[in-house]
């Protein structure tokens, strides 16, 4: 494969952050790789929560304006000797929040934390699923059930939740979920055995009086938002899972219960610098490859958004304030 590399690029830089975050289209310097990176030319990007987030907190490990984005498929077109994947390479990942991120034509990456994909993939959705993906698998992997425990998945319509429930009744799973109105039927499509409408109140006492669960083993908290209403459904000594952080837990709740409560970060495996961390998430990659190649993942709907700072702070502006739960992609253009 014999790719022209410019010396320059296109790339989309995050230069305000807050509720009034500004993106800026920029014409940049192709990157230079190390001797365990690899230059890839990125196809499309993934849009979500992360984005969501960091556009309107940012990060103190950040300089701005700084290239945004987290999600990317591309190919490999420029590689140390030796160095794996090769050069024509199809791979996507979760990139390095201390480093440029992916909303540009060029990035360079660790060779070890990619994930190759294999053919028959759709690229525009594979670049939707490593942030969502990951955090569902880890997430799941944290709560440590058992084939036939019972999981609660908070925000089951978001992308993580979407995904959260597939994998659970993949493990063998009960899973109970909430959503916003009008999504009820599309998680039950996904395999989610009751859900609820978000806001409903007594949920312990609906599902022990509906389908005689006495408390979950398990919560998927997504937002943060109500995780002392969460942890109050689970059984003693029961486990959580908090994607979004904590928020002020009730002392008495905490005593009633003894939760066993674990963290989520995917930023974290990079500002921790653990390269087995990192290692991880390229064989979490694989999994939802391998997912998308045996059809055992719906990603139910999809949006590709313009590769321009307009289309992509409308698109984000939307995610943050409606917080539905489509899948979007940039598509670059080539």
């Amino acid at each position: 494969m014999n790719t022209k590399i410019p010396n320059t690029m296109q790339a989309i830089q995050l230069s305000k952050i807050g509720h009034d975050f500004c993106l800026e289209q920029a014409e940049l310097a192709v990157p230079k790789i190390t001797e365990q990176q690899v230059l890839v030319k990125i196809e499309y990007v993934g849009l979500g929560a992360l984005d969501e987030k960091f556009a309107q907190i940012g990060t103190p490990c950040w300089q701005y304006p700084r290239v945004f984005g987290f999600d990317a498929v591309g190919t490999v077109v420029d590689a140390p000797i030796g160095v794996h994947p090769k050069v024509g390479t199809k791979v996507m990942w979760h990139n390095d929040i201390s480093t440029p991120g992916v909303m540009s034509e060029y990035a360079s990456v660790a060779n070890y934390a990619l994930t190759v994909l294999p053919e028959g993939i759709d690229p525009a959705k594979a670049a939707c699923l490593p942030t969502p993906g990951m955090t569902a698998l880890i997430a799941l992997f944290k709560l440590q059930l058992n084939e036939g425990d019972s999981v609660f998945i908070e925000s089951g319509h978001s992308c993580t939740g979407q995904l959260a429930i597939q994998f659970a009744k993949q493990q063998g799973l009960v899973v109970f979920t909430n959503c916003v109105a009008g999504q009820q039927d599309l998680l039950k499509s996904l395999g989610a055995d009751a859900v609820f409408e978000q806001g409903e109140h007594d949920l312990a006492e609906q599902i022990q009086r509906k389908y005689g669960y006495d408390g979950v083993q398990g919560v998927i908290d997504c937002t943060g938002e109500r995780t002392n209403e969460l942890i109050s459904l689970l059984q003693f000594c029961g486990r959580v899972s908090c994607i979004a952080g904590l928020s002020q837990l009730d002392d008495a709740l905490l005593f009633k219960k003894a939760p066993n409560i674990g963290i989520v970060s995917l930023p974290g495996a990079w500002l921790a610098k653990s390269i087995c961390a990192q290692q991880r998430m390229s064989f979490l990659g694989n999994m939802l490859a391998e997912s998308l190649v045996n059809d055992s993942l719906s990603i139910h709907s999809h949006e590709l958004i313009g590769f321009d700072a307009d289309s992509i702070t409308s698109a984000l502006k939307e995610r943050i304030h409606s917080r539905h739960g489509t899948f979007q992609s940039i598509k670059l253009a080539h």
